[in-house]
């Protein structure tokens, strides 16, 4: 068999538009829309708890099916409980590197080399916080750090404040 034999896939990019329930109930994805990837960010991940063994799974599922096997994961260890070394997901060990990146973004590395950094939304941010936030980091022009997203999207103490529900 031949190279001309062989076929040529193109490498798998971030799709045109991504924005759903990693898994119903648990956490939301949102990926930038464009294969450009000129941004800071290359998208967003509200995860539901700071349980990473629990959170981090579906993610890496999720991802996988669209940009191919995930072998590293670089968390920082004080924003999570209890960050293991490596989880077996959906068959294939991934590596979890706890780095000073800063619980704000998780860095997601697929192959040897190809790194994507996800804006992290603290787990108790509102739901019109956290849209916004992730709206934010998914743009294509984006030069916003993460941090800066999250303090620029979380309601003051004034705004934040609502009446209690009523029964």
């Amino acid at each position: 068999m031949t190279d001309s034999d062989i076929p040529h896939r193109p490498p798998l990019l971030l799709p045109d538009a991504i924005h759903q329930a990693v898994k119903p109930g648990t956490a939301l994805l949102r990926l930038e829309t464009t294969r450009s990837r000129e941004g800071l960010l290359d998208g967003a991940w509200w995860p539901r708890t700071r349980e990473i063994e629990t959170e981090l799974p579906a993610l890496i599922s999720v991802l996988t099916g669209h940009l191919g096997p995930i072998t590293r994961v670089g968390v920082d260890a004080s924003a999570w409980n209890g960050v293991p070394t490596r989880l077996v997901v959906d068959d294939r060990v991934v590596h979890l590197d706890s780095d000073p990146v800063g619980d704000d973004t998780v860095l997601i590395t697929r192959g040897a080399n190809d790194h994507f950094a996800l804006l992290v939304v603290p787990p108790d941010t509102t739901a019109d916080a956290a849209r916004e936030a992730m709206a934010r980091a998914v743009r294509a022009d984006n030069i916003t750090e993460a941090a800066q997203i999250l303090i620029a999207t979380t309601p003051g103490p004034a705004e934040g404040a609502t009446a209690a529900p009523t029964a």
